[in-house]
């Protein structure tokens, strides 16, 4: 009897339906279905990169959760924990229609789902002895009081057994006003090991209004933070440690679908660090992996495996026989 090797990384949120337009909705046409998810995101990206990876939440008991089960397990994401609601909330679903260039927009139908029903005691199990992360994000903790409370019970228990704890901010306006997350997200703060923001999500996280970039990263530091990573989309992106600042520029790529980019990203950062990768090795793979989602359609679809990842090296028009 082989005993299956404990996941690497551990994460859980809401994983939904995901119908993408072609164009705007209300012209109607075509809709494509898969499914969407952050937390998800970034599983499907580590499996991909050879990670074994754990993915926790709840789905609606209909064809749109079997959907997402189904998706995850063909990626390699381990499911084990994954529970089925019986009670009649119905899997969450979001669409996505091209506005203008890559500017899109996201239409949410979430409230009541299975998904924002998580709690602690669906979450907590998951966290298998020798995991080494724990990735999390500022989306679960918006979708219910007992999301978040799941959050912050996972982040604490973690923290307590040596798990690396991972927080992307990833705020999302049309779940919560920004004085509700910053009041929320405070607490999972103090059990963070590595933070992750984009230039504009920084504010939520800073000990006081009114502090710039520098003495927010600082402060953060000094509270116990060990990394702070921030996003800079097409600027790339930087780590702050104690021992000071390391920059990395993006790849340069024709962008074609900038959903999932900061997943991406995040996957890419996490496999470095889980290779034993310095900062800098690191901060290009997430490049690396964040470029192939903005150059490919679907947040998670373009993401490379590990023997991809080296094709962005290659000369254009290189055909590979």
């Amino acid at each position: 009897m082989t005993t299956q090797a404990a996941p690497e990384v551990v994460t859980f949120g809401e994983t939904m339906a995901a119908l993408r337009a072609q164009g705007a909705l209300r012209l109607g046409g075509s809709l494509g279905l898969s499914v969407a998810g952050a937390e998800s995101n970034v599983a499907v990206g580590l499996a991909r990169l050879g990670h074994r990876v754990r993915w926790a939440g709840r789905v609606g008991a209909d064809e749109l959760g079997a959907l997402v089960l189904r998706t995850l397990r063909a990626e390699g994401v381990d499911i084990e924990h994954a529970v089925t609601d019986d009670t009649g909330r119905p899997t969450g679903l979001l669409l996505t229609e091209p506005r203008l260039g890559t500017l899109t927009r996201v239409s949410y139908y979430r409230a009541g789902s299975a998904g924002s029903a998580v709690s602690p005691a669906d979450v907590l199990p998951a966290l298998a002895s020798g995991s080494r992360i724990l990735h999390l994000t500022g989306i679960t903790p918006a979708l219910s009081p007992s999301a978040a409370e799941a959050v912050l019970a996972a982040a604490t228990t973690a923290r307590e057994v040596g798990m690396t704890v991972c927080f992307d901010v990833n705020y999302r306006s049309k779940l919560w006003t920004a004085d509700r997350a910053l009041t929320v997200l405070r607490p999972i703060l103090a059990h963070t090991d590595l933070l992750i923001a984009s230039e504009d999500e920084l504010p939520l996280v800073r000990e006081r209004s009114g502090a710039g970039e520098s003495e927010a990263v600082h402060s953060l530091l000094a509270a116990g933070v060990d990394e702070v990573v921030i996003k800079r989309g097409a600027h790339g992106a930087t780590t702050f440690t104690s021992d000071g600042a390391t920059d990395r520029a993006a790849r340069q790529v024709d962008a074609i679908d900038l959903v999932g980019a900061g997943d991406a990203f995040v996957a890419g950062y996490l496999s470095g660090l889980l290779d034993g990768a310095d900062i800098p090795a690191r901060l290009h793979r997430a490049v690396t992996t964040a470029a192939f989602a903005v150059g490919t359609r679907g947040d998670w679809e373009g993401l490379p495996t590990r023997d991809e990842l080296g094709l962005f090296d290659q000369p254009d028009g290189t055909t590979i026989r």
